[in-house]
């Protein structure tokens, strides 16, 4: 019986226990399922080949070529994360001269 001390789960059999019916439920609800699941993955295969995906299909393509819109789109997020953070910080600071103005008064 020293073997299936291995298989307590945070030092309690409650807590193991727990988790082994969760985990059979899980795999109970996966096989009861699985017919809906496998319907669910072949139909989101198909949807994903009809997207359009930001790099070149063109074999031939090779190196930053084939992903350049890919890298454009990434250089123009960046970008635009850059001037939002500025603008973020700008309005604090101000916010902070404001109220260290107003703070200061009273002194």
């Amino acid at each position: 019986m020293q073997f299936l001390e291995h298989l307590k789960i945070g030092g309690s059999w409650i807590s193991s226990g727990i988790v082994y019916a969760l985990l059979a439920i899980s795999l109970i609800v996966i096989v009861l399922k699985w017919a809906s699941l496998s319907s669910f993955v072949s139909e989101v295969k198909g949807e994903l080949r009809k997207a359009s995906w930001p790099w070149d299909s063109d074999p031939k393509a090779k190196g930053f070529k084939k992903y350049k819109e890919l890298v454009d789109s990434t250089i123009v997020v960046l970008i635009a994360m850059i001037l939002l953070a500025a603008f973020v910080q700008l309005w604090d600071f101000l916010h902070i001269l404001i109220v260290g103005f107003f703070t200061n008064l009273g002194r």
